[in-house]
């Protein structure tokens, strides 16, 4: 019964937002068609472990969802109209199930229409980040709201208004005029639920898992659909990469531990295999972006037997690449490091100076000064700058670490 009772799990993740995306194409109504296949969800997770699995399990609930659906347009008056455009846009076989060896099942590339539809420009980052995990990850408003740390109110009050603001939106995907900015959008949330989930910005635990395999899935869905895009190649490897070295980043009660000073026996050597593995194939599937380059050098992280024998020149290369390509502060700073380990403290404290401006008051920023000024010999100074960088992060494990690095400093050198 457990084994059945994980396949049917498996089976309503793989299917769920292949099954909206069926009823919004045909309705053009997202919360109602949300309503409707989550109550199909249900009636499959009780129904499924003791019957059996129907022969179609996305036929079978494409089925339900719509008929609840249409239910629930005949009991509400208001919605008559819909009612009745929503019977003219439904085919007359419609709930009827497909003869043996054939399937009227939705294409796999709803998935990739839904996200379209969740990352849509008119949404904020934090709203497309809600309804994306709502909507395609399948996790409850709950769920999502205890990821974020937010009351599960707020959290329902944020899709609710991102479902308003996306209503009678075309569910198509985009032309190919701006089919790139869109996908971009769709890897950009993609990437940044993985990284709150990988290092919350916020709250005592420094690893969300929850969000972090979330991510992880729906990259790998999305690549599915789109086997030689570069980015989302280069994003999954990314993603694996990072994540292989989980189990060594924390110490046993909860406390940060760095990259340098991590149990490498603990990474996850199948993560890393299959992520280097990706990385090659990103890497000629056409001219390297910044997800294809960020997992070459992570790649090169996971690959080094130990922290002293990293190829810091060729990461060091690779982010040079990178921040001509972007521009982010965010890379300028892992730059930074490279080019310290390269060249020595002083050399990156030079090139630290260069990035003030854009991130003033940043506690990452002041984390790598503090990081260089010790490597340079300036214990006072180092202190000073972790005890900022401590001051003004929100996530208490990097806090405390950050504190932690001060106070072992002897005071009184320079």
């Amino acid at each position: 019964m457990l084994r059945r009772t994980t396949e049917v799990e498996d089976l309503l993740r793989l299917h769920a937002p292949q099954v909206l995306g069926a009823l919004v194409r045909r309705y053009w109504h997202f919360g109602a068609a949300e309503d409707a296949v989550q109550e199909a969800l249900l009636a499959a997770a009780r129904q499924w472990p003791q019957q059996g699995l129907p022969e179609n399990p996305r036929g079978w609930l494409i089925k339900v969802a719509s008929r609840r659906l249409t239910d629930q347009l005949r009991a509400d008056e208001a919605r008559r109209r819909r009612e009745e455009d929503a019977a003219l846009l439904t085919p007359r076989d419609a709930f009827t199930a497909p003869a043996p060896g054939e399937s009227r099942a939705p294409a796999d590339d709803d998935t990739l229409t839904l996200l379209f539809l969740c990352c849509h420009p008119e949404l904020t980052p934090a709203a497309q980040v809600a309804l994306t995990l709502r909507a395609v990850g399948g996790l409850t408003t709950a769920e999502i709201a205890r990821a974020h740390l937010v009351p599960e109110a707020t959290m329902a009050q944020r899709i609710s208004r991102a479902k308003g603001r996306i209503k009678g939106v075309p569910f198509r995907q985009p032309g190919p005029e701006d089919r790139d900015a869109r996908l971009a959008a769709v890897l950009q949330v993609l990437y940044l639920i993985f990284n709150e989930g990988y290092t919350a910005t916020s709250g005592d635990a420094l690893h969300r898992a929850e969000l972090a395999r979330e991510a992880i899935r729906l990259t790998r869905a999305v690549r599915r659909l789109l086997p030689h895009e570069g980015a989302v190649t280069g994003l999954l490897a990314l993603m694996l990469l990072t994540e292989a070295r989980t189990a060594a980043r924390t110490g046993p009660h909860g406390e940060l531990i760095p990259l340098d000073a991590q149990d490498r026996g603990r990474w996850d050597r199948r993560a890393i295999d299959e992520g280097t593995a990706l990385v090659e194939e990103a890497l000629s599937q056409g001219p390297p972006g910044a997800y294809q380059l960020q997992a070459a050098i992570a790649a090169l992280h996971d690959e080094a037997p130990s922290a002293d024998a990293t190829d810091w020149p060729q990461i060091l290369a690779l982010y040079d690449h990178l921040v001509r390509r972007t521009h982010e502060p965010m890379a300028e700073l892992g730059r930074v490091v490279a080019c310290a380990m390269v060249h020595g403290p002083h050399a990156g404290l030079s090139e630290l100076a260069a990035l003030e401006d854009r991130l003033t008051g940043h506690h990452r920023l002041e984390a790598v000064r503090a990081h260089l000024l010790e490597k340079a010999g300036d214990t006072e100074g180092a202190r000073a700058a972790y005890r900022l960088a401590a001051q003004g992060t929100l996530s208490r494990p990097e806090a405390h670490y950050l504190q932690t690095r001060a106070a072992r400093l002897p005071a009184g050198e320079a």
